[in-house]
């Protein structure tokens, strides 16, 4: 772990210094070529590879470009031309200060300036957790730039009720009581409603207690998050009370961490020196724009008009599977599946799976030939 002093001076070198200092095995064995790319007023370090048809895929928290490492390969020789950013915040990108830089509105315009200068008219984009809901406003704001979305985990609730879906909800409620969403009514005000102040999204709201504690503990905070072969869904109904309530950042750390690595220690050192010399405070600011995002979105209808992939993880506590039951109210064109033995971090617990998956849907609807 490097002290305060030592980040801020790593900072300063930019994206450049940053490159030189990746051991050569971690960048050039796994990425396609790093560029720097202007959009929206900043800076994304963009890996590209292949030809054909546009993918964008787009990371999760925390995560990187470096998420997509076998998929890239696997798209690209299928016929595509893959263009995977660090997204605004993260790795090598530009990392602005104010909280409401990182707001929906400058989200989907980086990702269309990313178009725009890539000479891309319109592309599929192939999202992950934060990035599977950066995934889904696209098409709400800019549809005429989205063929179609893949959404990895992450499924489609309008307004921001994510967290607040019923699955989730009546987890934590006191036997008796009833809880039902008003998507008119801001969603983080709801949330403090029915979950500890200690759930990581509300937590993230107060002040930046969970961004110290992560940052003082990169290795500690990146383990913990990134872990697969956890409990089970026939476990979820016994869950005690405080896993209900989400209290999964900013915490201490057990000494013993349950269930398996998803990252070797090569990988785990790719994202170590990253977020080391970042910190987890702009991926954290993303969620402090939930209200902004709900105000922003309260008259756009959240009707999904193109064609729609929704890919879950059997085992994924938070966003489980039968939350997408009812997602084809509002995505009108709409596969689902649903990978066995997998828990959160899909594109690294099942890349070979997820692969195959995602270039039959991409070649039964968006052919590359």
């Amino acid at each position: 772990m490097i002290n305060l002093s030592r980040r801020a001076l790593l900072a300063g070198f930019g994206a450049a210094a940053m490159i030189t200092a990746m051991p050569a095995f971690a960048l050039q064995a796994t990425m396609p070529p790093v560029r720097m790319v202007r959009t929206n007023g900043i800076d994304l370090a963009v890996y590209e590879a292949g030809s054909g048809p546009a993918i964008v895929l787009l990371h999760g928290f925390p995560g990187l470009a470096y998420t997509w490492r076998h998929q890239i390969p696997a798209l690209a020789a299928a016929g595509y031309r893959v263009i995977v950013p660090d997204l605004r915040g993260y790795g090598l990108s530009d990392r602005p200060e104010a909280v409401e830089d990182y707001d929906v509105a400058q989200l989907t315009a980086d990702l269309v300036g990313l178009l725009d200068a890539l000479g891309v008219e319109r592309a599929v984009l192939m999202g992950h957790d934060w990035g599977g809901l950066l995934a889904w406003q696209m098409p709400l704001f800019y549809q005429e730039r989205i063929a179609g979305v893949i959404a990895l985990n992450t499924p489609h609730i309008p307004h921001w009720m994510l967290w607040l879906h019923p699955v989730l909800v009546n987890a934590v409620l006191p036997k008796g009581r009833t809880f039902v969403a008003d998507p008119n009514v801001d969603p983080i005000a709801q949330m403090r409603e029915v979950y500890r102040p200690e759930m990581y999204v509300l937590m993230f709201q107060d002040g930046k207690a969970a961004d110290e504690v992560m940052n003082q503990d990169v290795r500690g905070t990146l383990r913990s998050a990134l872990r697969k072969d956890l409990i089970t869904s026939a476990d979820w109904d016994e869950l005690p009370p405080e896993l209900g309530h989400m209290a999964y950042y900013g915490q201490p750390l057990p000494d013993r961490l349950p269930g398996r690595d998803v990252l070797n220690a090569q990988e785990l050192n790719f994202y170590l020196r990253h977020f080391e010399r970042t910190g987890f405070t702009p991926g954290i600011n993303w969620y402090r724009n939930i209200s902004r995002n709900w105000h922003a979105g309260r008259d756009i209808d959240q009707t999904i008009h193109v064609p729609s992939l929704m890919v879950s993880a059997a085992n994924d506590v938070v966003l489980r599977p039968s939350m997408t039951d009812a997602m084809d109210a509002y995505v009108k064109d709409l596969d689902r599946y649903v990978l066995a033995d997998c828990w959160h971090w899909t594109p690294e617990e099942k890349p070979a799976e997820l692969n195959r998956l995602a270039i039959a849907w991409l070649e039964r609807r968006y052919p590359s030939h």
